[in-house]
């Protein structure tokens, strides 16, 4: 659902867009300040599939490989940093491509957070908040649906400092309107009438190799092939 969030639908169509040129470094962040642990018993007690990678990891990591593909390999360095912590709440993976580096971060320690997404290409860069409001608008008893839904405030505008037709351009970028309700009818329509599935199990299981991969590199402390 989160290929859905209005932050990444807006760095994805800036890259449709090839507004950046050749991308050649990207950063992606999804920090949370949690000094207690979540009451959520299956995020914090260590077991299969707990933990900050498999948590908010899964997602920054689909949103990585549905723009740029799996890579060729990765490092990792993954951590339990809060003292109560019983499984990871900490880490950093960086996935390597012929010429990309895509670093993919998050921390439940980060109080005052760096930007959400940071790309940088031979002709500019792109820098955007993670402000995506859907969640925020759900833990609030708001319905799904109409014209504001999804939609973020004025002040989280991505900034474009780039060059388009020979001139030099920065300025700040209107954000696309997020809506999981796409995910739900891309299911609706892939049982009903046949349509492609909005995310394929192979997409899946790609995740989960990269997360799987990743617990490996950091356990060795070395770089994997994937």
């Amino acid at each position: 659902n989160r290929r859905y969030d209005s932050d990444y639908k807006t760095i994805k169509k800036v890259l449709d867009k090839k507004l950046l040129g050749e991308v050649v470094e990207a950063e992606f962040h999804f920090d949370r300040f949690r000094e207690e642990l979540s009451p959520k018993k299956h995020k914090e007690i260590p077991g299969p599939g707990t933990g900050v990678l498999y948590d908010l990891g899964a997602h920054i990591i689909d949103q990585a490989l549905q723009l740029f593909g799996m890579p060729e390999k990765l490092f990792a360095d993954i951590r339990i940093i809060r003292p109560l912590s019983k499984v990871d709440d900490y880490f950093e993976i960086l996935l390597y491509y012929p010429n990309l580096r895509v670093r993919l971060k998050a921390s439940y320690t980060v109080r005052e957070a760096l930007p959400g997404y940071i790309l940088h290409g031979l002709k500019g860069s792109f820098i955007k908040p993670k402000t995506d409001v859907q969640e925020t608008m759900l833990q609030a008893g708001k319905i799904p649906g109409g014209k504001d839904w999804g939609t973020e405030p004025e002040t989280e505008k991505g900034l474009l400092h780039t060059e388009i037709d020979g001139k030099e351009v920065r300025e700040y970028i209107d954000s696309e309107q997020g809506n999981y309700d796409d995910y739900y009818s891309g299911i609706y329509e892939a049982i009903r009438n046949n349509k492609p599935l909005p995310v394929t199990a192979e997409e899946g299981e790609n995740v989960i190799r990269i997360i799987e991969t990743a617990f490996k590199s950091s356990k060795a402390e070395r770089v994997f092939g994937v």
